[in-house]
């Protein structure tokens, strides 16, 4: 994406706006529809190089119930900060916005919406269009060095080439750490700590999950759908969700995988655990009886057999390995207490957590600057008057599936639709 660049170094900028991701677009579009004289800030060629990589690359641009307030718990612990900014700017608004930006949309399983081209590129030529419509200034290739403060406001910002950009307000969209080939790199907490703020230990979410056991290599690309997934810790229940898996090298995957991770993230190092249940369609005792009905009706099935008819045949092996039951034992001398092995296994499937991946793998930094520094109202900060925070960069962290570049939207909004000049 190209735009036109004005350069005048005498010139204070009504806006100036550090991080052309989503959250930092929409400040800029927003600030320039306005009338403020916006300069947007962006240390790679191109911007939004991360949305071009979100949803597969198709761009899931919002969830329909994702300003529910029955969903808003999906942003964690700080979730209730996002009320204001929802009701300004929600998910019916993300809808319309682009598609008076040409962008129509469709809604597809779980409430997700993406782009009917199923193209993230033509989000992202709608937000160019959007800037350029509203003339904000687009420097590409830019490092900022430093943020400046004089008393109560911040003065300037300060380039890695020592030039010096002055401005009435200044937005912070660096993002997090997560995907750092986009960029993300997590600059903005370092500006923000060393002004005062309080920064929220960063963490990867949204990322997979390493196991302890080695077995799992026997099982990686393996997908399943519509299990049962509970998270222990010193042996409670945390957390329970069903959804799809797919095992990975050293540990598993998968959507609902990727929306616990950030609930394991919050309790490492305390000892954690994973535990399937691979048949959630059937209580235990009924899968039991089920088991001994067909043990007793089959003199000659031998229970490798058996088992491949109703599971994986790439999980058949891992399972006769953890109960230690011959693969060719004909299930009519299968004993009580095998039949209780095979059970444990079957609702049972225990993996004991070691770790997330890294930012590297991870979609979204959970952490970030304390939402109660930041007004939910405006995004201003509450120890600078002209300072405004958007975006993943805040203690926010949502499921996937849109949730987060809703998030972005509405904070940049809010940030574009606040500032004063």
């Amino acid at each position: 994406m190209t735009g036109i660049i004005r350069r005048n170094k005498n010139m204070t900028y009504d806006v100036v706006i550090i991080g052309g991701g989503p959250a930092g677009m929409m400040t800029a579009g927003r600030a320039g529809e306005r009338g403020a004289r916006v300069l947007l800030l962006e240390k790679n060629k191109s911007l939004g190089v991360k949305l071009l990589v979100t949803g597969n690359g198709r761009c899931n641009i919002t969830n329909i119930s994702a300003d529910k307030k029955e969903k808003i718990d999906a942003y964690g612990k700080n979730s209730k900060f996002l009320f204001s900014a929802f009701s300004k700017f929600g998910v019916e608004s993300t809808i319309d916005f682009f598609a008076e930006l040409g962008v129509t949309t469709k809604t597809e399983d779980n409430g997700r919406v993406f782009p009917q081209s199923d193209r993230s590129s033509d989000v992202l030529s709608a937000l160019a269009t959007y800037l350029k419509k509203n003339k904000v200034e687009v420097r590409y290739g830019v490092e900022v060095k430093d943020v400046i403060k004089k008393g109560k406001k911040i003065e300037k910002i300060i380039l890695a080439n020592n030039e010096e950009i002055l401005g009435k307000n200044f937005v912070i969209a660096t993002g997090g750490k997560s995907y750092p080939d986009t960029g993300s790199t997590g600059d903005g907490y370092a500006w923000l700590k060393k002004l005062g703020h309080t920064i929220n230990t960063p963490r990867p979410a949204l990322t997979p999950i390493v196991v302890k056991e080695k077995h799992v290599k026997q099982l990686e690309g393996l997908s399943l759908e519509g299990v049962l997934l509970s998270v222990y810790a010193r042996k409670k229940k945390i957390i329970s969700r069903f959804g799809d898996i797919v095992f990975t090298a050293d540990g598993v995957s998968g959507p609902a995988i990727i929306d616990l991770s950030n609930q394991v993230g919050l309790l490492l190092p305390v000892p954690v655990r994973l535990q399937i249940d691979l048949q959630p369609e059937i209580e235990v005792k009924e899968l039991e009886k089920k088991m001994q009905n067909d043990f007793h009706q089959s003199n000659n099935k031998i229970l490798k057999n058996y088992l491949n008819s109703f599971l994986p045949p790439k999980l058949v092996p891992v399972v006769l390995e953890l109960t230690g039951i011959s693969e060719d034992k004909r299930i009519s001398t299968i004993t009580k207490e095998e039949r209780q092995a095979l059970l444990s296994v079957l609702k049972e499937f225990s993996l004991e957590i070691v770790g997330l991946k890294d930012f590297k793998r991870a979609m979204l930094t959970a952490g970030g600057v304390e939402t109660k520094e930041v007004d939910p109202k405006t995004m201003g900060s509450r120890l600078f008057q002209n300072l405004f925070l958007v975006g993943e960069i805040l203690d926010l962290d949502g499921l996937s599936g849109g949730f987060n570049l809703q998030m972005c939207w509405s904070t940049g909004f809010v940030a574009g639709d606040s500032v004063s000049f």
